[in-house]
């Protein structure tokens, strides 16, 4: 006589159970919205913008269609190329400085600030220089055009106020001072990002690592460089890969400051496609630099995703 053996069933398995379906197809389901987003919102507008590129399109009549003529006048045209040299610029100022700013900071608070006045006082540098990321891009933007403004701007009326009038300028509306002041925008509203996600990674580090280090003489550089650096690699990795793709495609600072002036002092790519969407009204053009944007970006996210497994792989042998 057979006896029948009752097993017990994990929770897991038991709530699982009551979704029909075999296990192969039981989820399929839960993906659909997100498809159907992604489709309708990033795949289909990236198709129609493909199109757009090939023609001519004033926004009003249907396209027509032109085939490489944006593209080759995307090759020839001297602003382009400026506003992808200025995206050089911004890539200095939203990733290198950014991070490297954001690597001292947070070995600094996490290494001494923590050990010498707590933990309080760490949470609250930390959220200090992370301020900015919570402000609106747009209200930042406006604080720092009320600061560097010409006239009453706050730069110009301290150094008024203190004997140094003789310094006061226009620091974003003329060409030796725009794009440098566009610059340390964009570090002061950039530099809490790595930060937060560095002192984050930090936090998964034996801090019995750092005091067996101090007890043999280490100083804080020789810490930072043998405990710090190989500890948040993976960090590193991705804030530099969101921070170049911030990059790349900035606009509302450009939008907010110096509407890419003067002249193509400030120009990026972004601002140029928006130029010639809504101002001048060239749509197909338009197209063409955002597209051409896009292609660039996702070369720079393929490039970094490759770098990084190269070296985890070298880390893991």
């Amino acid at each position: 006589m057979k006896t029948k053996t009752n097993k017990a069933k994990h929770p897991e398995e038991t709530a699982m159970s009551r979704i029909p379906g075999s296990p192969s197809n039981r989820f399929w389901l839960y993906l659909i919205p997100g498809v159907a987003m992604l489709t309708w919102i990033i795949i289909v507008p990236g198709i129609w913008n493909i199109y757009l590129s090939f023609t001519n399109y004033r926004g009003i009549r249907p396209p027509v269609w032109a085939g490489l003529k944006n593209w080759a006048r995307l090759m020839k045209d001297d602003t382009f190329w400026i506003s992808f040299r200025n995206s050089i610029w911004m890539i200095i100022a939203m990733v290198v400085i950014p991070i490297l700013l954001g690597l001292i900071l947070s070995s600094l608070i996490f290494d001494v600030v923590q050990k010498k006045f707590g933990p309080k006082a760490a949470s609250t540098m930390r959220a200090v220089y992370y301020f900015p990321q919570l402000l609106p891009i747009a209200i930042g933007s406006l604080v720092m055009g009320w600061i560097f403004r010409a006239e009453n701007g706050a730069l110009n009326s301290l150094l008024s106020a203190i004997g140094l009038g003789s310094l006061q300028h226009d620091w974003l509306g003329k060409p030796d001072t725009a794009l440098i002041f566009l610059m340390l925008i964009m570090v002061w509203i950039q530099v809490g990002y790595p930060l937060v996600i560095f002192m984050s990674g930090l936090q998964r580090v034996d801090p019995e690592l750092y005091e067996a280090a101090s007890l043999d003489g280490a100083n804080w550089w020789q810490r930072f460089k043998t405990i710090t650096l190989p500890s948040i690699k993976p960090e590193i990795f991705v804030v530099a890969l969101t921070c170049t793709i911030a990059a790349l495609k900035v606009f509302v600072p450009v939008y907010m400051l110096t509407k890419g002036g003067p002249g193509t002092t400030t120009i990026v790519p972004s601002y140029c496609s928006y130029t010639q969407f809504f101002q001048v009204q060239q749509v197909g053009y338009g197209a063409a630099i955002a597209t051409a944007l896009t292609v660039v970006i996702i070369i720079v996210a393929i490039v970094f995703t490759n770098l990084q497994q190269k070296v985890e792989a070298e880390d893991g042998e």
